[in-house]
């Protein structure tokens, strides 16, 4: 059974979107101003995890705990966070091909695991690994290990990487072992291969995978 691993964020859900909705709804519930809500945009915008609410609550004086700001932000962000039809779909014909499909992600275990129950992927997907499971951050070759061992098999030659970031996704699949699609929107670094495949779209890449399936 050939393998499919997917990043999450950026990817196969539109985290930024997600962020910026589950901020106004944190900052409008726990009534902040501007300040803490603009802290909170730019401290946690490429990730989070709930020591930046410790960070958080030393910066401001706030009364609530850490571990409630964190359960608050995990529950808005599953909340906010969607995964298009279209995606939904290419999922769903990619597993019918008889492809295994996982997703290896960076970010907290719990929050990623939400973001994919929220989105309706969970049933699609085989396994997932989420950076915060081991300690281990994408490009490390283990994440990419983890996520296979979690669909039942190991990384083979011919398995395809997926995702929108040249440095965690692409070169980091690269050096799992395996061929890489990468999702344009970020700059490309000159200092990297350049990626198997290049597509605007994660369901072009989807595509990809069905009509080249030994390439």
């Amino acid at each position: 059974m050939r393998l499919a691993l997917f990043d999450l964020d950026g990817t196969l859900v539109d985290r930024n979107a997600a962020f910026a909705d589950a901020i106004a709804d944190l900052s409008h519930d726990h009534a902040y101003g501007p300040e803490i809500e603009h802290w909170l945009l730019t401290e946690l915008s490429d990730r989070a995890d709930r020591g930046d609410f410790d960070r958080l609550r030393m910066a401001f004086q706030l009364n609530e705990s850490a571990e409630h700001l964190w359960r608050v932000y995990v529950d808005r962000m599953a909340a906010a966070v969607t995964c298009r039809p279209a995606v939904l779909d290419s999922l769903k014909s990619l597993k019918a091909a008889g492809w295994s499909i996982g997703v290896a992600t960076n970010g907290a275990s719990d929050i990623q695991r939400a973001k994919v129950r929220a989105a309706g992927i969970a049933d699609l997907i085989d396994g997932i690994a989420a950076s915060g499971d081991i300690d281990v951050r994408k490009p490390d070759s283990r994440l990419f290990e983890l996520a296979a061992a979690r669909c039942g098999t190991q990384l083979t030659i011919g398995d395809w990487m997926t995702g929108d970031n040249p440095e965690t996704d692409i070169a980091g699949g690269y050096n799992a072992g395996l061929r890489a699609i990468w999702v344009r929107g970020r700059p490309w670094p000159d200092s990297l291969a350049t990626p198997h495949h290049t597509v605007d779209d994660v369901t072009e890449a989807i595509d990809y995978l069905l009509t080249h399936p030994t390439e």
